[in-house]
């Protein structure tokens, strides 16, 4: 019996049976994928901070202590590969004489290194010019001193005075931050920047220079190969533990610098923001190929009680009735979950190289054993549940009598929809709010933890919006027959008024398709607008970090002129701005002040709105021209200083001529939360002329560039080259692999593709397959009608008229649902873009892809019910 059953189903009912195995291969596969992904994703953050990271530990000697003992502890700590002790000696300041002028510079450090160093950590130190070893001047020092390799320079030591030192070469410190850092302070208690005079030294001359001085330590620079945990949470907590448990066994003699515990601290936040991504993404699509599977399956729901009450009535028993379901539910689920992983695996290896996303293989199996099981549960929740329900609520009568007018969805009466409404925005304003943070992850603290119930505002958006979609379908089509008759009539002459009293009868399947339509049409469009926001926010992240295509920044000290632009004017180049960086003191708070020529610094840079409060960038960069001595300033100061518009701001401000500070009167013009090359916290943006009238001197800080966004490397290698190392040049095809999150190094870009390839092929499922089935099911009727005189042009007609309300009503409603998800979602998600974005970015061609593909299905759908329903009636009932 089962064998027959099985072959009746591939012989007779083959095309629903690969509608609904289409509708779960759908959800598998995106399961799959996006796991798959999510985990190799994670794994790619930990070894990219592990990577990032060119001192591991740094561990300080405390006073009193013995090194070579410390050393040892350290080197006998589990996952050491290399330990190696590092001299570091305060001076008082350096001092050259070259070309007849002498130069002196203020306090800095002097370094002792071991002869292996640059072999266990090369990425700490870069070779400039010169040699690689001997004594190593650092850029800025040697800029400072006006110093080349085989010049001799002069460091003054606390308790021992002046030594000198003959030059060999000049290297560039990539990680001087954590290179200097104040080991076991706080991020607060950091130096905001490192010391701009540095000598590095063999440790042998070292230990003779530094004989009787003071002020001297050492530090245990560590390199280890501890094998780490893929997710970055669990990397960090591991260690963190390891480098607790070295303090502990030192007893107060060593302190730990946790270089690689930071970078992972850093990590595991973005980490959780790819798993928010993976919900955000994956979530919403697997329910919809669900659905579909759904709806697939329930359009045949009528056929389907016939066929079971006439099996019934030929004495099959209840327990064998749910034995054939169960054996279709496990021929759809089986069938769909096979094709979903072999559609995963072939979507990974077209989109990342790899079947598995670049996951480990036992992740990799994990995931798809978990999709396989996702996809034989929605079968057996489309087909087997069904099936059940009618066995216990549907007699042998009830199968043979034609559907009744059922009560109205329980939902629809209590106002469901309203309800889920008001939540949603009631979760967004509370989520949305300035306190508000989506990732908790308390530096320096194992546990990171994320604010899912966020998510609830979108979520119930989403369903909200999609049952009052529902409520006004229903509503249109059973009040609206003389409007749908008038539509009508132009496809179906004489039968208008029929075909309006069909729809009307056909409501609740009809506005069942329009809402899957709908939100399949809102999830393609959600995940475009936020990949396109995405990327737009990354490039104008890397914009304001570079300051524009290309950056000239001048070591500080230097009296470069603004007339030094026209040295930099090389081929390729549209216009140089200077931009002036100083530091002023607002109270006791030192804070970077910028210089600008308000009229002409967008010809280099963009400004955008919101990176202003108080006025738009036209307008505020306006008020510095018409009154120099205006100023913007941070949201933070602001507030600090309870500032209103057009109050003075005193600020002190280091004379270029006596080198004192003096104190320069600026007003409060308006509020800065962004600019070009200015840290992300507090600054100050002036008129640089007014500075520099103030202070005696018109220094630039930064050359910005522009070169009309090509040719970018190309001009800032050929600008190194004239330039050599008494400049720094970056450009903005360097910045962006450099800045913003670990979440930039993770192919967001090939995850998206996919994803959205996924939203075109639901958004067609769900406006094609549903109404071929749903009219293949409606084939009796066709035949009926034109056994009643129905003409094969009014037939067409009828069904064009329920595929173009299916298509205008499914795209016009998901236009709005994705248009109010995408606000929210981009809002939720605010962490993720850095800068927040003014607007979002839309991207036209996709969803005019999407709809396209929707309205094709549609029509091809339409198409062949049209072919259907030719068939003469005689030879159609004959089969049915």
């Amino acid at each position: 019996m089962i064998t027959a059953w099985a072959g009746g189903l591939a012989r007779h009912r083959i095309g629903r049976l690969l509608a609904a195995v289409a509708g779960i291969a759908l959800a598998v596969a995106l399961v799959a994928a996006l796991g798959s992904f999510l985990t190799a994703s994670k794994a790619t953050m930990t070894q990219r901070a592990v990577r990032s990271v060119a001192v591991d530990w740094q561990v300080e000697v405390q006073p009193g202590a013995d090194p070579n003992a410390v050393r040892s502890l350290v080197r006998a700590a589990p996952g050491t590969r290399a330990a190696l002790p590092v001299g570091f000696a305060r001076t008082t300041g350096f001092t050259a004489t070259v070309g007849g002028s002498t130069q002196t510079t203020g306090p800095g450090l002097a370094l002792g290194l071991p002869p292996d160093y640059r072999s266990h950590f090369p990425d700490e130190l870069r070779t400039l010019s010169g040699s690689g070893t001997g004594v190593l001047l650092a850029q800025q020092t040697a800029s400072n001193l006006h110093a080349a390799p085989g010049d001799t320079i002069g460091l003054r030591l606390p308790g021992v005075g002046l030594r000198q030192v003959r030059v060999d070469g000049v290297v560039d410190l990539p990680q001087a931050d954590s290179l200097f850092q104040k080991v076991g302070a706080p991020a607060q208690s950091q130096p905001t920047a490192p010391p701009d005079n540095v000598v590095l030294l063999p440790t042998a001359r070292f230990t003779s220079l530094t004989r009787g001085a003071t002020f001297v330590t050492t530090q245990i620079h560590v390199a280890r190969d501890a094998k780490l945990p893929a997710d970055p949470a669990a990397a960090f907590t591991s260690v963190t533990g390891a480098a607790h448990n070295l303090e502990a066994k030192s007893a107060g003699t060593a302190l730990v610098g946790n270089n690689l515990g930071a970078a992972l601290d850093s990590a595991r936040q973005d980490a959780l923001y790819a798993q928010i991504l993976f919900l955000f993404l994956g979530v919403p699509g697997a329910v919809l190929a669900a659905a579909l599977t759904v709806a697939v399956a329930s359009a045949g729901g009528e056929r389907r009680r016939r066929e079971q009450g006439l099996l019934r009535l030929r004495g099959l028993r209840p327990r064998q009735i749910t034995a054939l379901a169960g054996l279709e539910a496990v021929l759809v689920g089986g069938a769909g979950g096979l094709a979903g992983l072999g559609l995963a695996a072939l979507t990974g290896r077209l989109a990342f190289g790899a079947s598995s996303f670049g996951a480990s293989a036992g992740t990799w199996v994990l995931w798809y054993a978990i999709a396989f099981v996702l996809g034989v549960a929605v079968a057996a929740g489309a087909v087997l549940v069904p099936a059940l329900r009618d066995l216990r609520t549907v007699t042998v009568a009830d199968t043979r009598r034609e559907p009744g007018v059922s009560r109205s969805p329980w939902w629809l009466r209590y106002g469901l929809d309203f309800v889920l409404l008001a939540g949603s925005w009631l979760v967004f304003r509370a989520s949305s709010g300035n306190q508000y943070a989506l990732v908790l992850a308390p530096e320096g603290v194992p546990s990171v933890s994320v604010s899912y119930w966020a998510f609830l505002g979108p979520a119930l958006l989403w369903l909200g919006a999609a049952l009052l979609l529902w409520r006004l379908t229903l509503l249109a089509l059973a009040r609206g027959r003389p409007a749908l008759a008038r539509l009508a009539r132009p496809l179906t002459t004489s039968l208008a008024t029929t075909t309006a009293a069909v729809l009307s009868r056909r409501r609740r399947p009809l506005a069942r398709s329009v809402v899957l339509l709908a939100l399949a049409v809102s999830f393609a469009i959600s995940t475009a607008v936020f990949n396109s926001t995405y990327r737009q926010q990354s490039e104008v992240d890397a914009r304001l970090t570079n300051g524009a295509d290309v950056t000239v920044t001048e070591p500080p000290g230097a009296h470069v002129p603004p007339s030094g632009a026209g040295n930099l004017k090389v081929s390729g180049v549209r216009h140089v701005e200077p931009l002036q960086h100083r530091y002023a003191y607002v109270g006791s708070d030192l804070q970077d002040l910028y210089g600008v020529r308000p009229a002409t610094v967008t010809k280099a840079t963009s400004l955008q709105d919101a990176y202003f409060s108080g006025g738009t960038a036209g307008q505020l960069m306006r008020r510095l021209t018409q009154r120099p001595d205006s100023l913007l300033v941070s949201e933070e100061t602001v507030h600090d200083f309870q500032l209103s518009p057009g109050d003075t701001v005193n600020l002190r401000i280091q004379d270029a001529r006596t080198k004192a500070l003096r104190t320069v009167p600026f007003h409060y013009a308006g509020i800065a939360k962004e600019f070009p090359t200015a840290p992300k916290d507090s600054f100050f943006v002036a008129n640089a002329a007014y500075v520099a009238k103030a202070t005696g001197s018109d220094a630039v800080g930064a050359f910005l560039l522009d070169t009309g966004g090509s040719h970018q490397k190309q001009i800032a290698d050929n600008l190194r080259h004239r330039l050599g190392t008494g400049a720094t040049v970056t450009d903005l095809t360097q910045t962006r692999g450099t800045v913003g999150t670990s979440l930039t190094s993770v192919d967001l870009a090939g995850l998206t593709r996919v994803e959205l390839a996924f939203a075109v092929l639901l958004a067609a499922g769900a406006g094609g397959l549903v109404l071929a089935l749903g009219l293949a099911e409606r084939r009796r009727s066709f035949a009926i009608a034109t056994v009643l005189g129905a003409k094969s042009g009014q037939l067409r007609g009828m069904v064009l008229t329920e595929a173009l309300l299916l298509a205008a009503g499914g795209l016009a409603g998901g236009a709005l649902i994705g248009w109010a998800l995408s606000e929210m979602l981009v809002k939720v998600l605010t962490g993720v873009f850095d800068p927040p974005p003014a607007s979002l970015s839309v991207p036209g061609g996709y969803l005019a892809l999407t709809a396209g593909a929707a309205v094709v299905a549609v029509l091809a759908a339409a198409l062949n019910g049209i072919r259907s329903a030719g068939r003469p009636a005689v030879e159609e009932l004959r089969d049915l």
